[in-house]
């Protein structure tokens, strides 16, 4: 970075952004603690829910009909939509598809007018059919708690899955609104966080908490028959530190490829990602949150890797170990040159490397598939055997 101005702005960007996580950090801590609050467990929760909805009556797989509200932003159709499917009729309202081609500003007019529509779309749908659940994936930015109050008076479970919410709980504050999940999550039956720590800023903002990290989808995600031809990949977006990594691996001998937005190469197709962890004797991860110093959360990755027969090597975080036996099932770094040793040792010691892949994959396809979240979603609601 030659332009030192625009060097000590980020940094200037990352000292204001870890301030606020860590003022957010310790509010939410304080006022669980002041007000003597705890972290409902999954019995407590589903005594709530059968009070809350004591005429619901448990269907077999395959039976339920389910509205699904979220936008294909690039993996949920690929995730969420046929996972949903396995337990049943899903009717998708992606709002993408239906005002993305005007022009109009979003929040100033384009949001009232999609909040609108979607209500619309829901009320016709469940005219139609009632439905036995409603799931969204949905934010602040998005949608407005009037909205979803709207929605929730169709009297089914209204349930809202959100993902790093270590950094987008509350996120962009725009005129008092916040465009994470903090002025919404209320307005939910149930909140399904990937974020374990997140689960105090639910409980204080009067909301119904779950913790349970992403999936993969195992009929997309799976092993590929082929020869490992790369030493090391990296697959996903570039920036915070990635670059840097990348580059200081390869200053040290390491033949490493990154593909995805913002490295030379590109972005990969889904097929030829999945290939590419195939093709990989080790497949390179990292946990951090772009922006934020020592801010981790669990990726989409953590899963789809070692799902799709790949070996994952990827930074070091407590949240890891909710998921997999680090060093049996998946390997981890801390700093640059623990993870030098680490790919020089398992490349060096490929039977080593072959029994810890083996042990993520069936770890994977035995816990980690998007069918088992939901499964538990349902059955805690009471609307699945």
């Amino acid at each position: 970075m030659n332009d030192p101005l625009k060097k000590y702005r980020q940094q200037f960007r990352i000292w204001k952004n870890n301030r606020r996580l860590e003022r957010e950090k310790e509010y939410y801590r304080r006022e669980f603690a002041a007000r003597g609050l705890s972290i409902p467990d999954e019995q407590t929760l589903g005594q709530e829910l059968k009070k809350i909805f004591p005429q619901l009556a448990a269907k077999k797989k395959g039976d339920l009909s389910i509205i699904a509200l979220y936008h294909h932003y690039n993996w949920e159709n690929e995730a969420l939509k046929p996972s949903l499917s396995e337990f049943g009729r899903v009717r998708h309202y992606d709002w993408w598809e239906k005002f993305s081609h005007q022009s109009k500003d979003w929040h100033r007019s384009l949001k009232a007018a999609m909040n609108k529509d979607m209500v619309r779309q829901v009320s016709t749908w469940m005219a139609e059919e009632k439905a036995d659940v409603i799931f969204a994936y949905l934010s602040g930015e998005i949608v407005e708690p009037a909205t979803l109050q709207e929605i929730r008076g169709q009297g089914v479970p209204l349930i809202n899955l959100a993902l790093n919410d270590k950094e987008h709980f509350v996120g962009k504050v725009k005129k008092g609104k916040a465009w994470g999940a903090r002025d919404i999550c209320r307005c939910f039956d149930l909140c399904w966080t990937s974020t374990e720590d997140a689960l105090i800023k639910y409980c204080v903002e009067d909301a119904r908490p779950i913790y349970l990290p992403e999936g993969a989808n195992p009929q997309i995600h799976r092993p590929q028959a082929i020869e490992k031809t790369i030493d090391v990949s990296f697959v996903g977006q570039c920036y915070g530190n990635r670059r840097a990594v990348v580059n200081e691996l390869r200053n040290r001998g390491i033949a490493v490829q990154a593909y995805g937005i913002g490295w030379p190469d590109g972005p990969l197709t889904t097929e030829e990602m999945v290939r590419m962890y195939s093709r990989s004797k080790i497949n390179l991860g990292f946990g951090g949150i772009a922006g934020y110093k020592d801010t981790y959360c669990l990726k989409g990755r953590d899963f789809e890797i070692p799902m799709s027969g790949g070996l994952y090597l990827t930074e070091d975080h407590p949240e890891l170990r909710l998921a997999f036996r680090p060093g049996e099932e998946i390997l981890t770094y801390s700093g640059i040159d623990d993870l030098m040793q680490k790919i020089k040792y398992y490349l060096a010691h490929p039977a080593e490397a072959e029994a810890i892949r083996i042990k993520g994959y069936e770890r994977s396809l035995r816990e980690h598939s998007w069918e088992m979240r939901f499964a538990k979603i349902f059955r805690l609601l009471g609307i699945l055997q």
